[in-house]
């Protein structure tokens, strides 16, 4: 009876110090609480709630927040779960594996590439995190040894040292950027898109994370509009938010009505051309057309009424000459401006497309543009994301530039004419422009913050 009490007590220890320490061993275990009290400081000093340090997995994220590398935080956290509920279950996560019928050898070789790759990816996001605090604490790059070998000792050091200050607080920089909001309001149009978008949150890891911020416009009929901004800027979140398919805390209307409030009415004056093509290969041209129109036209208009819409339709985009050609058969360009058409059927007052150029050449990109220029020029108002926008950028009208701040918020860091973003970002591309915002981790000069200001600063002039 003793001897099952003390393996009871065994196997308890076992589990709470391989869920709480992620491993039995005592020298890790008190490297761990002195880790847990260095973070515990560290967390003080960048504006973190200090019990964060006491939850493991949860520590490990804050820790990535105070070195402003929270995207790198939230995988590297999700890879540290898998590690220890491995470690919980003595390896038991594997176990689903020898279900499949697999033979023990191909097991151990799956099993091993998983954990071999969870513990490079664990590294690499690591050393991402320490970088990013050693940049924060603004001290010597060979700090990054003992990071790597004797976390808890930098930890320790940085958190109960008062020379070693961060320079910035986590709520700092979020309060910092919300100031640089410029609390406007874009002007109503009767004929256009008026957007005044004050922010778009979503959760995740179990707190608020706000996507877009402080966003307000006016868009003319008649404007094709470039929307750029480099990865994860925000730019589908702002399209869905306009378009009405994810709402945001804003009021969007088109020609003066609320796409929020009539979306059921609103969504046929919306047209939407994702990336991705969806179409029957085997269907011509013109039946695809035929059986859209059932689809996007009212159900009082005539047989006659949608034949002549898609007659019409299928003239403006140029592809009368293959009306009766399979899609499979189409040229890329043709089926971009296939797809475009199908959208374009229910007349809508603003068009959206991204990337609509992806995978085609100049030449049938040129195309396509001008025939989005002519929609634009019938009194629609396009905006289009492209990543190659310069070889066509003498067709648009405006440009729409999204940035991420430090807080890694989607913001507006200009909105207006082309010329005039070549002169406020004091660059003769767009390209260039992207670059210029872009954060240096993805190749760009980390302005954001700097322009993102400077616009704020010219709307409230």
């Amino acid at each position: 009876m003793e001897s099952l009490i003390m393996y009871g007590r065994f196997d308890a220890w076992d589990f709470f110090a391989n869920l709480y320490f992620g491993s039995t061993s005592i020298v890790y275990i008190v490297f761990s609480i002195l880790s847990v009290l260095g973070m515990w400081q560290m967390f003080k000093k960048s504006g973190v709630k200090s019990w964060w340090a006491l939850i493991p997995i949860a520590r490990e994220y804050q820790l990535s927040r105070c070195a402003m590398r929270e995207p790198e935080g939230r995988p590297y956290a999700m890879i540290l779960l898998l590690q220890r509920i491995n470690l919980v279950l003595g390896g038991g996560l594997w176990e689903p594996l020898a279900n499949k019928g697999l033979d023990d050898v191909t097991i151990l070789l799956l099993v091993s590439v998983i954990q071999v790759t969870m513990l490079i990816s664990s590294f690499g996001y690591s050393l991402r995190i320490y970088g990013g605090l050693i940049q924060v604490y603004n001290v010597r790059k060979r700090w990054m040894w003992l990071w790597v070998f004797f976390d808890f000792i930098p930890l320790l050091i940085w958190g109960f040292s008062k020379k070693y200050q961060p320079q910035w607080e986590v709520e700092d920089i979020n309060a910092e950027m919300a100031r640089l909001a410029s609390h406007g309001t874009s002007t109503v149009m009767d004929e256009g898109l008026s957007v005044n978008l004050e922010e778009r949150t979503t959760v995740e890891f179990f707190q608020k994370k706000v996507l877009l911020r402080d966003i307000h416009m006016a868009i003319p009929q008649g404007h094709l509009v470039l929307l750029l901004g480099g990865s994860g800027a925000g730019k589908t979140t702002y399209l869905n938010a306009i378009n009405g398919y994810e709402k945001a805390h804003a009021e969007v209307l088109l020609n003066r009505e609320d796409v929020y409030k009539h979306y059921r009415r609103m969504q046929y004056e919306v047209g939407f051309v994702p990336q991705s093509e969806m179409m029957r290969g085997k269907d011509t041209v013109y039946n695809t057309l035929m059986d859209a129109a059932k689809l996007r036209l009212p159900k009082d208009v005539s047989p006659q009424q949608r034949k002549e819409r898609v007659e019409e339709v299928m003239e403006i985009m140029g592809l009368t000459p293959v009306k009766n050609s399979l899609v499979d058969k189409l040229s890329g360009g043709q089926k971009k401006r296939l797809s475009i058409s199908i959208e374009f059927l229910s007349n809508p007052s603003l068009f959206i497309l991204d990337e609509p150029d992806s995978g085609l050449d100049g030449v049938m990109a040129r195309e396509l543009f001008e025939h989005l220029r002519q929609i634009a020029d019938e009194g629609k108002i396009v905006i289009v994301i492209t990543h190659t926008p310069d070889r066509v950028i003498d067709l648009f009208d405006d440009v729409i530039v999204l940035a991420k701040d430090s807080a890694r918020t989607g913001r507006l860091a200009y909105y207006g004419s082309v010329e005039g973003a070549r002169e406020f970002f004091g660059r003769s591309t767009m390209e260039e422009i992207v670059k210029a915002v872009n954060p240096p981790e993805e190749g760009g000069d980390g302005l954001a913050d700097e322009f993102v200001m400077r616009y704020a600063e010219v709307q409230n002039a």
